[in-house]
């Protein structure tokens, strides 16, 4: 997720590449705002296993661009702006800009019907949800990576686009078309299919066509696992013992919900390119950054900062972005035309942390020191030592170093996920029983404790705790959803 020009600087690019940081990055200034932001991310690398690249604008300049780690740790081959990165559910933004081109040419309506676009679409279901409402994320169709078992039993597999609609887009709605907010996929593969049939042109067509090309942006593509991408980053996931390639994905599945690479660079050229009208008019595009249901529009997180944070005030125009072995995010603060895209291929630093940061910088305040990452330091001890090991350790660092190490629910959850991913579910249950005693008035908590329970096969106690979800949070469509499933027969 992000772009950026440096045009005429390739000679002094060369120069400065072994010392891993672009032109902008090294100015003289020690003082300025991008050694600041610098001096942030270093810090981040350093305590919280970010690898990746970062670009910051500032009234549409670009005062700071690097990368950090490695984008390639096999070959120890570094990190730097024009690294490509799968951007995942960025993707989305794209895909809603096509939609709406398409809806100022007449051929979609953004309050006609699902099937009116795929007559082979099951008519129950899709008579009753609009384009508008799979934009938004309030269709009610369940979302594909919902499911448990599609990673492990799907996600390797090519499917035609058709087929996988058919097979995994096509479920019985889970709430009446347009009176709830579930983050879906499907949603965003059926519009990807739609364009299609519409336009009687594939995805990854129209996407350069109207798109990529317009906007200049030749550093961002559909992406294929087969093909030779230069300077293609490879992704990475924090496992128990440390880190390890990500698993594979057959990029036929995220599709127009998240099948994207792109670089920070290219990234600003499309954040650039949404302040004028060459892609689509005014009006339409107004319609993207509109929020609806929990704050959502059209592929976009529309908030306003809130008072107390760097920036309060201003509209935020954000998305972030996860698929195997990565993770993105990039934040338009439409009022001064400042842009922020974080990019890596180590998921687990806290992105939104890091540019809460960055907005700090920009607006004259000192940023939040970031803290270390438990998962990686508990993960090595419940390695080699066992579950009751890392009780322990947790423990002592929480009373030794309770500053030095972040100690939110998100730590213990993300060290819960992992266990679950190697089945290691009694484990698991133990180490998200200690976070749902840390946070006990979190539903998030209960809803991965219930999940470690169903692992197990205890229904009865994951029944439990996702009621125990839903009575801290009744709004807990993911709770919600899974006691309904355990209930059925």
């Amino acid at each position: 997720m992000r772009r950026r020009i440096l045009v005429g600087l390739a000679f002094l690019e060369l120069v400065l590449a072994f010392a891993g940081r672009s032109p902008i990055a090294s100015a003289d200034d020690t003082t300025g705002k991008p050694a600041k932001i610098d001096k942030l991310m270093q810090e981040y690398t350093d305590c919280c296993q970010f690898t990746g690249t970062v670009l910051v604008a500032e009234h549409d300049k670009v005062i700071f661009e690097k990368g950090y780690g490695y984008a390639d740790r096999e070959w120890k081959i570094e990190n730097k702006p024009d690294v490509k990165f799968r951007i995942g559910s960025i993707t989305k933004q794209f895909t809603s800009m096509l939609v709406l081109q398409q809806v100022a040419k007449g051929t979609i309506k953004l309050d006609a019907h699902l099937s009116d676009y795929l007559p082979y679409y099951r008519k129950d279901t899709g008579s009753r949800v609009t384009i508008h409402q799979l934009l938004n994320h309030t269709s009610g169709i369940p979302s594909y990576t919902d499911d448990a078992k599609f990673f492990d039993d799907v996600s390797r597999n090519y499917y035609a686009v058709d087929d996988f609609v058919k097979k995994y887009c096509s479920g019985d709605l889970s709430f009446e078309p347009g009176s709830k907010f579930h983050y879906n996929n499907s949603g965003y593969f059926l519009l990807g299919a739609i364009l299609e049939h519409v336009t009687g042109k594939t995805y990854e067509a129209l996407l350069k066509e109207n798109i990529l090309i317009p906007a200049g942006m030749s550093d961002t593509g559909y992406d294929h696992s087969a093909e030779i991408l230069p300077r293609r980053a490879s992704g990475y996931q924090q496992e128990l013992g440390g880190v390890e390639n990500a698993p594979y994905l057959d990029m036929s599945l995220p599709y127009s919900a998240g099948s994207l690479y792109s670089t920070v660079e290219d990234l600003h050229k499309w954040d650039q390119a949404l302040y004028t009208d060459k892609l689509v008019s005014k009006e339409l595009k107004q319609k993207a950054f509109t929020p609806g249901l929990e704050d959502y529009g059209y592929g976009w997180d529309i908030k306003t900062i809130p008072a107390g944070e760097p920036g309060a005030g201003q509209t935020s125009i954000s998305h972030g972005g996860g698929i195997n072995g990565f993770n993105t995010l990039e934040v338009r603060l439409t009022g001064d035309h400042d842009f922020i895209a974080i990019f890596n291929n180590t998921p687990g630093a806290p992105l939104n942390d890091m540019a809460k940061g960055i907005r700090a910088v920009l607006y004259g305040q000192e940023p939040v020191i970031p803290k270390k990452n438990l998962v990686p330091v508990l993960g090595e001890t419940l390695t080699n030592h066992g579950v009751d090991a890392a009780v322990k350790q947790y423990h002592e660092l929480k009373k030794s170093d309770a500053n030095g190490y972040d100690f939110a629910e998100r730590a213990l959850d993300r060290l819960g996920e992992l266990l679950l991913r190697k089945k290691r579910g009694a484990d698991a249950i133990v180490i998200l029983q200690l976070n749902a005693a840390e946070f006990p008035k979190s539903s998030n908590v209960y809803v991965s404790l219930g999940d470690a329970y169903a692992q197990e096969g205890k229904k009865q106690e994951a029944a439990a705790n996702y009621k125990r979800a839903l009575e801290a949070d009744p709004k807990n469509k993911e709770a919600e959803d899974k006691l309904k499933g355990l209930e059925k027969p």
